[in-house]
């Protein structure tokens, strides 16, 4: 199992997160991960990070699909990993319609028509093997349609991209790690039990079904988010934790909209993530996150004090065994966090 580290929505406190980053990739940490929500995007601070360091790995997780088209998404990429020799990873999701609609204005549309069309676009203007064409759903390129001048014609990329760019996708929905699976090299989800594989299972096996067998988990990777808080007191330890989990769980979506809510439920906690999300939508933001239970808040996170960490840190170095996790993506490190899990995977 791989180490990587996330660093959420940078914000202003990006800067004083560059050393941490260096910290990482001098432990022998494999990649870091920027985020981009309605405040800071995830494509500056990526290129920022290249520019600042020498080995390590940088993704997004995730660039918002309908933020960008996808050949803007394609040469971003293609830019990035021609400036960091090759230290690039393309981190792409729908988000969700309140984001979409409410801060980008676009449609929603059919997230996973969208993830499919925009990674065929992508791998297409990366293979190089022709002018772009493409008539979908959501994407027409050329576009002929309604405002058009009728002058577009297709084009071949200047900048000779990689095919083997690795693209993965933010999907946490069985539909969505379906098609994750069947077109994408992996997918994030924003938490993990890390014994509760078969929550996943079976739509991993569906995506590869769908490519035709020529997907296995040798080529496809699960890289969870997970919350790394080191301290005495597990009950404080948790608090940011509950937040979290609150937050999405309860506010991620409308009631009947929720990607997390489903997935909580999937996770065997139903009856909570209603109170949850009743609570969190009502403007009971604090209520809300006193009902997420400790149970769930220990099964996706790394809390309390060192030795605890270690001992539930053997969880996912087994579901690495198992290849049911590729990296441990960690978030809230600081160095004595960071350098415990070096010590215990690396």
């Amino acid at each position: 199992m791989k180490l990587g580290m996330t660093l959420g929505y940078s914000g202003g406190t990006f800067e004083n997160q560059v050393d941490l980053v260096r910290q990482a990739e001098s432990l022998g940490f494999d990649s870091v991960w920027t985020a981009e929500a309605w405040g800071s995007d995830a494509v500056s601070p990526a290129a920022w990070l290249l520019a600042s360091t020498t080995k390590i790995n940088v993704g997004t997780a995730i660039m918002q699909m309908s933020a960008r088209t996808p050949a803007m998404a394609a040469m971003t990429a293609m830019t990035l990993t021609a400036l960091s020799g090759g230290r690039f990873i393309l981190g792409i999701g729908p988000s969700g319609p309140q984001v979409i609609e409410g801060w980008h204005g676009v449609p929603y549309g059919r997230p996973l028509t969208r993830t499919r069309e925009y990674i065929e676009i992508i791998r297409k203007i990366l293979d190089r093997k022709q002018p772009l064409e493409h008539k979908g759903y959501h994407y027409q390129i050329p576009y002929m349609g309604e405002g058009s001048t009728g002058l577009g014609k297709p084009l071949k990329s200047i900048l000779h991209g990689d095919p083997s760019l690795q693209i993965v996708t933010g999907a946490i929905s069985p539909s969505g790690i379906a098609v994750a699976a069947e077109v994408a090299d992996g997918f994030i989800p924003v938490f993990m039990n890390p014994a509760r594989y078969d929550v996943f299972e079976g739509a991993i096996k569906e995506g590869f079904a769908k490519a035709g067998g020529k997907k296995n988990m040798d080529n496809f990777t699960i890289s969870p988010f997970v919350n790394v808080i080191i301290g005495d007191d597990l009950e404080k330890c948790r608090i940011p934790v509950k937040n979290f989990l609150a937050l999405y769980i309860g506010g991620m979506g409308a009631r009947g909209k929720n990607f997390y809510n489903d997935y909580a439920v999937r996770l065997g906690y139903g009856g909570e993530a209603k109170i949850i999300q009743d609570l969190y939508l009502d403007g009971k933001k604090a209520e809300a996150a006193a009902k997420v239970p400790d149970k769930l808040c220990d099964e996706i996170a790394l809390l309390g004090p060192a030795d605890r960490v270690k001992d539930r840190l053997q969880a996912y170095i087994q579901a690495g065994k198992n290849r049911h996790i590729t990296s441990l993506l960690a978030a809230g490190l600081r160095p004595d966090s960071m350098r415990l899990l070096a010590e215990e995977v690396l």
